[in-house]
């Protein structure tokens, strides 16, 4: 049966989490000096304190020393940590995320031993996946088949075994804090994906240039000369950080986002006096708040039904859910009414909603990110058009 009573677990995480984002996090967050430029810097303390909290392992099970968050609980999470500071919400996802695929189902027993504990006892330990097989841009294929993709690096197996890795990967998330990175890799017509530590000779992390940034949490570029990577860093599962639950704990990020500009807005317009009445009180101010808390219910509503649905792989079988793309359907509508709460809330701020020293800007510009990443919400709807009409499109060969 669908059901969206939380546990009292559940709420425990939500108000703990909560508790932490508006008291340790925001402060930190929306602090003049941090919000000059269009990159602020990570706030390295926090995300340590966030760490602390076992929220770096939130989704990996508690048998491999996680908190063992089905994907519900870690949207709701992820929710709370984002309305405080979307960099490092983004930044505990992606590890979460990774951890949890890693650990707990690709690899191998040996390698587990040798990563598994270095990871737990780390709070500093992040992770990170570098896709060297890049999809091909679907929306420029609305109902035809794949092109052929050219990998990103060019990958020899030595006589011994070993593969040697040239080339270089742009924008991969958590670059410049990850200890771990899983490659993957196109091989003789496979994709198959490999472990590399940080350290492994070869291997070169840049942190980009500080400029107007179109990602969230932090990226960085790999370099590859010649870095071998030893047959036995081969996982024994490939891994992927474009699952359903990784996509949805992504919308979760937006939604705090646009839940922390529609706060922001409200206590502005309860604080604010003008004519004689807080500004809370004239009609049209009153319009833009609820247009703001329409959307964004409704927007948390689709979030946690498609949450559950994931979390109860039965839902559609037993007709309790509608078969539909559901995770798809989620990722547009939230970051489309996202955008919409944003800007809503900065026309509450009047004139201070376009001053970069003040938390709105930035909210904006957060939630234009999740409109246009990845292939964008025109690319994403065209996706579900194919999806309600039954097309289902062959993988892109690799080109060798």
């Amino acid at each position: 049966m669908y059901d969206l009573n939380l546990s009292a677990e559940q709420i425990e995480f939500r108000d703990t989490v909560r508790e932490f984002a508006e008291k340790e996090i925001r402060p930190a967050a929306i602090h003049p000096d941090r919000l000059q430029g269009y990159a602020p810097r990570l706030l390295s303390v926090q995300l340590e304190q966030a760490s602390a909290m076992g929220l770096r392992a939130l989704t990996l099970s508690e048998s491999a020393g996680g908190a063992g968050a089905d994907t519900l609980t870690a949207s709701i999470v992820l929710t709370e940590v984002a309305a405080g500071d979307a960099v490092i919400a983004a930044v505990l996802a992606q590890t979460s995320v990774l951890a949890q695929a890693l650990f707990d189902g690709a690899m191998s027993a040996a390698q587990r031993a040798r990563y598994q504990p270095a990871f737990i006892a780390d709070g500093n330990f992040h992770l990170a996946f570098a896709n060297a097989v890049p999809a091909v841009d679907a929306e420029w294929c609305y109902h035809r088949s794949a092109s052929a993709v050219q990998p990103a690096l060019n990958a020899r197996r030595d006589a011994n075994g070993d593969w040697l890795l040239a080339g270089r990967i742009d924008q991969v998330t958590n670059a410049p804090l990850a200890k771990l990175f899983a490659v993957a890799l196109a091989v003789d017509g496979a994709t198959l994906t490999v472990l590399i530590p940080r350290d492994a000779p070869g291997l070169a992390v840049h942190e980009p240039e500080q400029r107007p940034v179109w990602h969230h949490g932090v990226c960085g570029d790999l370099e590859f000369r010649d870095c071998r990577v030893p047959v036995e860093n081969k996982l024994a599962h490939n891994c992927s950080d474009q699952t359903p639950a990784a996509a949805l704990q992504r919308s979760a990020i937006n939604l705090g986002i646009a839940r922390a500009a529609y706060e922001a807005a409200l206590a502005h317009a309860q604080l604010k006096v003008q004519g004689a009445r807080r500004i809370v009180e004239h009609e049209g101010v009153g319009l833009l708040l609820s247009e703001c808390l329409v959307r964004l219910e409704a927007a948390r509503s689709l979030l946690w039904q498609s949450a559950w649905a994931v979390d109860h792989a039965d839902a559609t079988a037993n007709r309790s859910l509608p078969d539909l793309p559901l995770v798809e359907l989620t990722g547009v509508f939230v970051a489309e009414a996202a955008q919409e709460v944003v800007e809503r809330a900065a026309e509450v701020f009047g004139a201070m909603g376009i001053l970069r020293d003040m938390p709105l800007f930035h909210y904006v510009h957060e939630a234009q990110v999740f409109l246009h990443a990845g292939r964008g919400v025109t690319a994403a709807k065209l996706g579900i058009a194919e999806a309600i009409d039954g097309y289902r499109r062959s993988a892109a060969p690799a080109v060798a």
